[in-house]
């Protein structure tokens, strides 16, 4: 069987004030071809589809769009989850009507196999949207589902009881391996550190269709794999290669895959220098109209640096001057303030207002707060 498997869509996403709707219809233009060319036998999408629960029209539209093309025109069934980003319910809705048609779409809990054939027979697909681990322990009534490594294993067990031994099998989750390398563009699944799972959880499937980190990578074995971003979200995923991974499963379910590359119209990058040597690109090759941060290495004042940027790079979207002040000491949080998350941010923050740490309780009740406030931004009811 041959499986492609993509994530984190993320469509609408704005990025520095610029709506990426049109980079993305450029990008799945190319995925739609990749699906002509290499003709799969199913397209996996492992969450965050949408970059928001109530997502922007345009980016609907561009959903409904390329699934159309991928099911109607190329006869290929597709198989999504929800992911932190989405809203269950509504990615959800006519998921049974749908499903007649190919389009196999889960935001909300789902504790059955979807079963697709090829040559060698059937092959159970095991779709695991992004849950909350109080909604697992009420639909399953599993008490121990205490943090998301638990709540895991309960749905695994679920879905894999009545499948025949020895069979084929291929999970499809939106989760954080333990392990996994993170981006500073990913929401955190949650604050305080309960949100990580065990590569362990998937010992049964044969492959692991993983979404919500942004680089391609492996967790925790060859079988275990995120296929990243349709696109760079952040600058701290300049030096990242965006691709799809196309996965091949002989009859025994032994898999091999290939991962194949995709090019953005515009690249994201981060340059660095003097403004007059920066001024003196683009150099050949170098595209000119990519979407970038730039970090000046002048100590001076610069009357409208931004201004003058973009004179020869017309996306300039950032712009640190870490020398700006005396004696080139940064201020603000140590290290890279983008790659910090909500908890160390505030942390750094509150230390500098108050002169003392936060306490352990003070970051539990912080903690839970951020918490609260995603829950109810994804619309999950505990």
């Amino acid at each position: 069987m041959r499986i492609l498997h993509t994530s984190d869509w993320h469509l609408g996403r704005i990025f520095h004030g610029i709506h990426l709707t049109d980079d993305q219809a450029y990008i799945l233009e190319q995925f739609l071809q990749l699906v002509n060319d290499v003709k799969p036998d199913v397209v996996l999408i492992a969450g965050d589809i949408y970059d928001r629960s109530v997502p922007a029209t345009e980016a609907v539209k561009l959903l409904d769009e390329v699934l159309s093309r991928i099911i109607l025109d190329h006869k290929v069934p597709v198989m999504l989850i929800a992911g932190n980003h989405d809203s269950p319910e509504r990615l959800g809705f006519g998921t049974r009507l749908l499903a007649q048609q190919g389009l196999h779409v889960y935001g909300q809990l789902n504790l059955f196999p979807v079963v697709l054939y090829d040559s060698h027979g059937p092959v159970y697909f095991c779709p695991v949207p992004y849950v909350e681990p109080p909604v697992v322990r009420e639909r399953l009534a599993a008490p121990d589902a205490i943090d998301h490594d638990r709540a895991m294993r309960s749905l695994v067990r679920h879905l894999t009881a009545n499948i025949p031994k020895g069979a084929r099998t291929v999970a499809l989750a939106h989760a954080f391996v333990a392990g996994g390398e993170e981006s500073e563009s990913e929401r955190p699944l949650t604050v305080g550190g309960t949100g990580t799972v065990d590569a362990s959880c998937f010992k049964p499937f044969h492959y692991v269709a993983l979404g919500h980190l942004h680089q391609p990578q492996h967790a925790g074995g060859e079988h275990i794999r995120y296929a990243g971003s349709l696109m760079k979200y952040s600058f701290s995923e300049a030096a990242h290669r965006k691709s799809v991974t196309l996965v091949e499963m002989d009859g025994a379910g032994n898999t091999t895959f290939e991962v194949i590359p995709l090019s953005p119209r515009r690249d994201v990058r981060c340059l660095d220098g003097y403004l007059n040597d920066i001024l003196a690109r683009p150099r050949n090759g170098e595209n000119k109209d990519d979407y970038l941060m730039v970090t000046l290495k002048d100590s001076g004042a610069i009357l409208d640096a931004m201004g003058k940027l973009r004179e020869v790079y017309p996306n300039v979207l950032h712009i640190e001057r870490p020398y700006l002040t005396e004696g080139g000491d940064l201020r603000g949080p140590g290290g890279d303030h983008r790659r910090l998350g909500e908890l160390d941010l505030f942390s750094s923050f509150f230390e500098q207002v108050t002169g003392t740490p936060l306490s352990v309780e003070q970051t539990k009740v912080f903690a839970d707060t951020v918490n609260v406030l995603h829950r109810q931004e994804r619309e999950v009811t505990a």
